[in-house]
């Protein structure tokens, strides 16, 4: 028997066709990441997973591909080999490129302080029952400052391309493109922050670590 024979064998008897597996894995593997509240699709995609878990585990497994999954937030996020993941046993392999897309510094920078914010809001208990915390546009602007000594940016159309990243990392959650400009729109920050910046490289940024010095693009899984 084939590998694709028992696959279709173990996929028919949890009730998921071969083509609906396939549809999964290129969804995760393309995006690195699904979370079940973001539309009807993943919705979709996140109870199939259920079904099948321990194959799409198997499969990446082969890949050397670490899967974290969120249960209490019904979300999944892949990490490639060698990339530090919360949660999870440090793997011993050394690769850093593959399926690792790198993050433009300004990316590196919002995350970073996305992150911290995130932190500072859990302490404080701010935060709802889906693990979410609401941080205005101008509070972001002003940690950003604080943190990192830089604003976000000024112009619209970099502003907007760099939210539109935040929101495909499931990171973020804005209403619309439309109130980028005004400080007193709202984000949400979704609890996958703390899936991509572990305490150490928070405790660099905020400088409760040894080295105070903020992290590059190198030190985030993504």
């Amino acid at each position: 028997m084939t590998i694709r024979d028992a696959l279709a064998e173990a996929l028919e008897a949890r009730g998921v066709g071969p083509d609906q597996f396939s549809e999964l894995m290129i969804r995760l593997l393309d995006r690195g990441v699904l979370c079940r509240d973001e539309s009807k699709k993943e919705t979709e995609l996140y109870d199939r997973y259920l079904q099948v878990a321990d194959l799409v585990e198997d499969y990446l497994s082969v890949l050397r591909i670490r899967l974290l999954h969120e249960r209490r937030f019904h979300s999944l996020r892949l990490f490639p080999p060698g990339a530090e993941v919360p949660g999870l046993a440090d793997s011993e392999d050394g690769f850093n490129q593959g399926l690792r897309e790198r993050l433009s510094q300004q990316e590196v920078a919002a995350i970073l302080v996305l992150r911290a914010e995130y932190d500072k809001a859990l302490r404080e208990g701010q935060i709802d029952e889906h693990g979410q915390v609401m941080l205005p546009l101008e509070a972001f602007n002003l940690a950003s400052k604080n943190l990192l000594g830089r604003p976000l940016p000024e112009a619209l159309t970099e502003r907007r391309a760099l939210f539109r990243r935040l929101r495909q990392l499931r990171l973020i959650r804005t209403a619309s493109d439309d109130g980028l400009e005004d400080a007193e729109t709202w984000l949400t920050i979704r609890p996958d922050i703390t899936s991509l910046v572990t305490d150490a490289v928070l405790s660099q940024l905020t400088g409760d670590g040894p080295d105070a010095e903020a992290p590059s693009s190198e030190e985030l899984p993504s």
